[in-house]
């Protein structure tokens, strides 16, 4: 599975000058050399590099503009038989053709499919916060029940006899306080719920999984789960889609606290960690709640393979796919002596890329 990973690729640098230098080698071989064959059948290769670009419109430009080149190579073409080089000239541009549509439906093809992509990953994320709806209830039910105290408070101490303004006014401060509370848990869910295309921005990673476990803060407490966390002090930024990324984060952190709801002895530790080194930025979650059998890991990142009573089999599967889609890798594996580790490695950016 893939998630709009042309949005996250790095465009070669070299890809426009080195078509450019190709094309212009194809068109003299062409025109100075003394060859009966379809020497212009090469430009074919032209318009597949330039499907590397994910523009459909460059590639139809550069189809065009080798057809172009191979029936100005035959105008000029100061020797060889007529009708040899115009049956080149005819095969050349059937080729050309043939080539520059099959790439557009390609991509057309690959566009429809990203979309879908989208579409899924934006459902998985509802389908997320719905069952997260308790616990967001939860998070939003105790700013508000503040804030209702805390007005009545103001209340009283304002019809008092004397007012006592000071008190009203700390009361007041701390229902501004808790509204701002309660507009971080609505902000927060709307972020993660609206759909908009993907970004390819500087990602806060500490940021970003504090904030998916502030989302899942009352799962991990239903759960009765210990909640640790361990951040490096050398974290670069990433380049991705915060949504996306967060969308894995909370994904390894919801199945890890109802993984370890059903023990019935045992700890329930969870562990999420990020650190870099290799070149790489590693994020893990680390639970102490059952551990799959060795099958079950090689399966457990495919579509529709759940372990879980009515789960969908999707939410790793587009995981990895988001993961993917960043230029890194996703991962399972025991966490000894019971439990699972899931994580995720992502690039370390290159200095050029900032």
């Amino acid at each position: 599975m893939m998630l709009n990973r042309e949005r996250f690729q790095i465009e070669t640098p070299l890809l426009w000058p080195g078509l450019l230098v190709l094309a212009a080698a194809i068109f003299v071989a062409d025109t100075v050399t003394n060859l009966e064959i379809a020497v212009a059948v090469l430009y074919v290769a032209v318009v597949l590099i330039s499907v590397r670009s994910g523009r459909q419109g460059a590639v139809v430009l550069v189809g065009a503009g080798c057809a172009a080149l191979t029936v100005l190579s035959y105008l000029l073409t100061p020797r060889g038989a007529l009708e040899s080089g115009l049956v080149n000239c005819a095969l050349s541009l059937l080729a050309i053709g043939s080539a520059t549509y099959l790439a557009t439906r390609i991509r057309a093809a690959e566009a429809r499919a990203r979309q879908a992509q989208d579409d899924l990953a934006h459902m998985s994320r509802v389908t997320t916060m719905g069952e997260l709806t308790a616990s967001i209830a939860h998070e939003v039910s105790q700013p508000l029940a503040g804030i209702v105290a805390n007005a009545h408070a103001a209340i009283r101490w304002l019809a008092a006899s004397p007012p006592n303004p000071d008190e009203a006014q700390r009361a007041l401060s701390r229902v501004v306080a808790d509204a701002d509370r309660a507009g971080d848990v609505i902000g927060r869910v709307r972020r993660l719920v609206t759909k908009a295309p993907p970004s390819r921005d500087r990602v806060d990673l500490i940021e970003l999984i504090e904030e998916a476990l502030l989302l899942a803060r009352s799962e991990i407490r239903r759960n009765h789960v210990v909640l640790r966390t361990d951040f490096g002090t050398d974290l670069s930024s990433p380049l991705g889609d915060r949504v996306q990324l967060q969308q894995v984060v909370l994904n390894f952190v919801v199945n890890a606290a109802e993984a370890m709801g059903s023990l019935e002895t045992g700890p329930r530790d969870m562990l999420v960690s990020a650190a870099a080194g290799d070149g790489k930025i590693t994020v893990s979650v680390r639970d102490t709640g059952i551990s799959l059998a060795p099958a079950a890991i090689d399966q457990v990142f495919e579509a529709f393979y759940t372990t879980k009573p009515g789960g969908m089999g999707m939410g790793l599967a587009i995981s990895r796919s988001i993961v993917e889609a960043h230029g890194g890798a996703i991962y399972a594996a025991v966490n000894h002596p019971r439990g699972m580790v899931f994580g995720f490695t992502l690039p370390v950016p290159r200095e050029r890329d900032e």
